[in-house]
């Protein structure tokens, strides 16, 4: 049995929301709780309050035992990318890209 929570639209780079789901991969949930807390990064408290929603979703919805759950899976993809111009030098452009990230993270009860 598994709970999943989805974000998407995040406005922060695949890149650097991939650095923070390194830390947490494998871990218990209370574990990376804590981790997500103590994690000086913008990406952090989003994916923290993605981690609460999975595991209360894990709680209400599949009837799991939360002190027994683990992060299974969780990763980034790429969102849109707004398109913005930058001026430049002698009439140039620049183009500026925004990017945002979709996050997945899967929950399962340790056996």
């Amino acid at each position: 049995m598994e709970a999943k929570a989805y974000l998407k639209g995040l406005r922060i780079t695949p890149r650097k929301v991939k650095l923070v789901l390194d830390l947490i991969r494998n871990k218990p949930a209370g574990t990376a709780v804590a981790i997500l807390s103590n994690t000086p990064k913008a990406a952090s408290e989003p994916v923290l309050k993605l981690l609460r929603s999975a595991m209360a979703n894990a709680e209400n919805n599949h009837s799991m035992d939360v002190s027994r759950l683990y992060v299974k899976e969780c990763f980034v993809g790429p969102g849109i990318t707004m398109k913005r111009v930058m001026p430049r030098a002698r009439g140039s452009a620049d183009r500026i890209l925004k990017r945002s990230s979709n996050v997945t993270m899967v929950l399962a009860e340790k056996e």
